[in-house]
C-alpha cells in the first residue's frame, strides 16, 4: 500500500484562494509589496491579528490571499521561516516564479 507524505508545514488552501508570495518591498503602516507565483506584484497587508506576532523581511516566503473585488490588493496569511521555505524549495513544491532559493 503507498504510503501518503506527510508534510510538516502549511502549505496554501485553493479553496480560499490562497497563493505563494515572496516580500518584495517593506512600504510601512502594514503595507508590504508582494510578488505572487501567478506572476503579478500586488499590495500586501498584515491583517490586525496578526500585526504584532508577524515580523516580515524582504524576501521571505509567503501565502497570500488576493482579495475577490480588488486583484492588485492580498491579505498575507502566513509567514515561512527560512527552514520550512527551504524545505519546500528541495522537495520541489514551490512554484518557480516565487523560488528563491533556485
Amino acid at each position: 500500500m503507498p504510503q501518503e507524505e506527510v508534510v510538516r508545514v502549511r502549505l496554501p488552501s485553493n479553496r480560499e484562494g490562497e497563493i505563494y508570495g515572496v516580500a518584495d518591498q517593506l512600504l510601512g503602516a502594514s503595507r508590504i509589496r508582494v510578488n505572487c507565483a501567478d506572476g503579478k506584484s500586488r499590495l500586501g497587508r498584515i491583517p490586525g491579528k496578526l500585526k504584532k506576532r508577524m515580523w516580515i523581511r524582504a524576501g521571505d516566503l509567503l501565502i497570500v490571499r488576493v482579495w475577490d473585488f480588488q486583484d492588485e490588493k492580498c491579505d498575507i496569511r502566513h509567514r515561512y521561516t527560512k527552514t520550512e521555505s527551504t524545505y519546500l524549495s528541495r522537495r520541489g513544491m514551490l512554484p518557480k516564479s516565487v523560488d528563491i532559493f533556485r
